[in-house]
């Protein structure tokens, strides 16, 4: 019966894993969903404690070492990080060229790839050096990212200062002012939320060409082409648009009914790994409420709260944190087109963090797969065809 059995998987071919669902490909110490308590943990502190206690340069020392900082190391983390925000006359140059109709995930892209061109860079250097690279590629993609915006909207670019923190200086690289005390806050806290998730699409993406010796750059370039996807990343940027097209409290509850029988796909909910309810959307809700709060403004809190509630209690599927993100970070005055990048800014931490793990104990990745296409067969010449 064994035989019998291993006969008929043999002809049924392969097991099939589309999306890799389910599978294990390698180990990893930076980050997990602990099953027990259903907590996202950075180095075995869940996620919502770190955005509790902690700042974003914290976590991204922590993310980069392993370790939370003391006094001592984030202090010397923050003035590195802060000495290189600026970027060169050059590549100012090279953002003032980009289309004004281009996204900005394409310009970022771009941008980061070019910092791979102002030096030699080949994977499987001393890890000193990519760190070194890693901490340039955090501190420069906020002040990339506000040159493209100001650019686009035709204003003068704002250079970075060492005076304020990570979030503090995004925006006023963005609005040429420090930001309200509750908008640093609630940015510091969805980038903390952000910094790292496993073998994500992205990530998975630059451990893939991490695992070829190439260098962080091209790793990092090929990451936000993932993450740019609206099933990834962009999904944020899908949240804000519906709601934009549901525009009132009001409408709220008639337009989600409606979109679920109608089987329209409904952005912002359900998770590949979280079947419970994604950990992180707590806190980010709360930032909701207080940005809401803030700013005398709760549509949009109203809105999700609705969407939440229906989507819940008919199809048992939980927001994920794309969806408090969106509202908050438009709360936060910042363009729509400007939330997949600000996921970039963030994310650039665990991604960092997971080529230097790859390069460490590295393996090709090279998965099989299926044939499905014709058996092998002879090529007639073109006059017997």
């Amino acid at each position: 019966m064994a035989e019998a059995a291993r006969a008929t998987r043999a002809k049924a071919g392969p097991a099939i894993h589309k999306g890799l669902v389910g599978l294990v490909v390698d180990n990893s110490a930076i980050s997990r969903v602990n099953p027990e308590t259903n907590s996202l943990t950075y180095y075995g502190y869940p996620v919502q404690d770190l955005a509790r206690h902690c700042t974003f340069e914290e976590v991204a020392y922590l993310l980069a070492n392993g370790e939370l900082p003391s006094r001592a190391q984030l202090s010397r983390f923050r003035r590195a990080e802060r000495a290189l925000r600026e970027i060169d006359r050059d590549h100012v140059g090279v953002i003032a060229r980009f289309s004004r109709a281009a996204h900005p995930m394409d310009t970022l892209r771009t941008a980061v790839s070019y910092l791979g061109t102002r030096e030699v860079a080949w994977g499987g250097e001393k890890p000193a050096t990519d760190k070194r690279r890693a901490m340039a590629l955090l501190a420069k993609i906020p002040t990339v990212m506000a040159t493209d915006y100001r650019f686009r909207d035709a204003k003068r670019r704002i250079r970075p200062r060492d005076d304020l923190s990570f979030s503090e200086n995004f925006c006023y690289m963005c609005f040429g002012r420090k930001p309200a005390p509750e908008v640093a806050r609630a940015l510091d806290t969805s980038l903390i939320l952000y910094a790292e998730h496993g073998f994500n699409a992205s990530t998975f993406a630059a451990r893939v060409v991490a695992s070829t010796l190439s260098d962080i750059y091209s790793a990092v370039t090929a990451a936000i082409g993932a993450l740019k996807g609206p099933l990834h990343g962009g999904a944020n940027e899908a949240v804000m648009h519906m709601l934009g097209e549901i525009g009132t409290p009001a409408r709220a509850e008639a337009w989600i009914r409606g979109a679920i029988e109608r089987k329209r796909l409904i952005m912002g909910f359900g998770h590949r790994v979280y079947r419970t309810g994604d950990s992180r959307v707590p806190t980010m809700n709360k930032c909701l409420e207080d940005l809401s709060a803030w700013k005398g403004d709760d549509r949009w809190l109203r809105i999700t709260q609705t969407l939440a509630r229906v989507v819940i209690a008919e199809k048992g599927i939980h927001p994920n944190l794309d969806f408090p993100s969106g509202p908050a970070y438009d709360l936060m005055g910042f363009d729509i087109d400007l939330f997949t990048p600000i996921f970039v800014m963030s994310r650039i931490t665990g991604w960092s963090a997971h080529y230097l793990e790859q390069i460490a104990d590295n393996r090709l990745i090279r998965p099989l797969s299926a044939y499905t296409g014709p058996p092998q067969r002879k090529v007639r010449p073109l006059a017997r065809r």
